[in-house]
């Protein structure tokens, strides 16, 4: 005979109240029995206000995990047509092939607790925000250790690329990947279209790369890279997501992408921020990412590096209509 069905909880979430359905169901499996779907709402109520910034009026994507996280997992755009009023959208265009999805717009934390009652575990926004989707006002440093590196790696090139942002006059703003990588965000002017965003980024791991060559590789072609930290400036490309700061990562053992302070980054160990160990840490620090929004850099010098390296050195861009990329 069948087992019945958990019932249904409510969570009262600032105005709304938002029902979750099986929240007995275990998404994370582990020895003290796992950690369940209501476990994973509570996690993100006890870090609201920092999911909150760094999903505030960007097009996400979601990561869905029906079963839990040693299941299928669902890559979804666009919102079901029963999604309350209530939650937003933002109407994305693709005109490559002619269509288009009305993606999630986080505007409070009820938005992310219902996208939990969806299922959600992974929260991936653009590096734009709904007034223009096409001009980004964030640049993504994304440290993407190759097979045979690990979080070691990913530390010293991000003290590598906070030398070259302090060099410039920028603000980078890290955090954990929740795993062997670290990504650095830094607010930009929304003045530039994604293309242009990517070059300066591409520009910038160049710079880092000339700094720690035996660390760092820009290498487009994934065979062509050696055992070292991939600067994916690519992660800046038009709908390219990235997990959110505070995102729990869609594994056993329940990681978070957790923002740090550079003050902390040489101790750092991602094993140990998870959502069991988070919300202790938020309430005891707040948000490490609060003053994210005050600093706000402009491109122009990397432009005028990118500039440089295709007059100077011959290096132009690998992604260009004229490179291997190609669009």
């Amino acid at each position: 005979m069948a087992g019945k069905s958990t019932p249904a909880t409510e969570l009262e979430v600032g105005d709304r109240t938002i029902r979750l359905t099986n929240p007995d169901r275990v998404y994370f499996p582990g020895p003290d029995g796992g950690r369940t779907k209501l476990d994973l709402a509570r996690y993100y109520i006890s870090v609201g206000d920092g999911i909150v910034r760094a999903l505030r009026d960007r097009p996400c994507m979601l990561h869905r995990f029906p079963t839990g996280v040693t299941g299928e997992k669902v890559h979804q755009k666009r919102l079901p047509a029963s999604a309350p009023p209530w939650v937003q959208t933002v109407r994305i265009h693709f005109p490559r092939f002619g269509r288009h999805a009305d993606e999630l717009r986080v505007t409070e934390l009820a938005s992310v607790i219902w996208a939990v009652q969806m299922s959600t575990v992974e929260f991936h926004p653009w590096n734009s925000r709904c007034t223009d989707t096409e001009k980004p006002d964030e640049w993504r440093i994304d440290l993407d250790p190759m097979p045979g590196v690990g979080f070691e790696e990913s530390r010293r090139v991000a003290l590598v690329a906070h030398e070259v942002l302090d060099e410039l006059g920028a603000v980078g703003w890290p955090k954990t990947s929740g795993h062997r990588g670290l990504h650095v965000y830094v607010r930009i002017e929304p003045r530039w279209g994604h293309r242009e965003v990517r070059r300066a980024a591409l520009a910038f791991a160049r710079e880092v790369e000339r700094r720690a060559p035996d660390l760092v590789t820009t290498a487009y072609w994934r065979h062509e890279r050696p055992t070292a930290v991939f600067v994916d400036y690519n992660q800046n490309a038009r709908d390219r997501t990235i997990r959110s700061a505070y995102s729990v990562r869609g594994v056993p053992e329940a990681t978070v992408s957790a923002p740090i302070g550079w003050d902390e980054l040489p101790d750092a160990d991602p094993r140990d921020f998870t959502m069991g160990t988070m919300p202790a840490r938020f309430a005891k620090l707040g948000d490490p990412h609060a003053g994210i929004d005050d600093a706000v850099f402009s491109l122009e010098p990397l432009l005028e590096w990118a500039d440089r390296d295709e007059r100077d050195h011959g290096l132009a861009d690998p992604g260009s209509p004229e490179g291997p990329g190609g669009s």
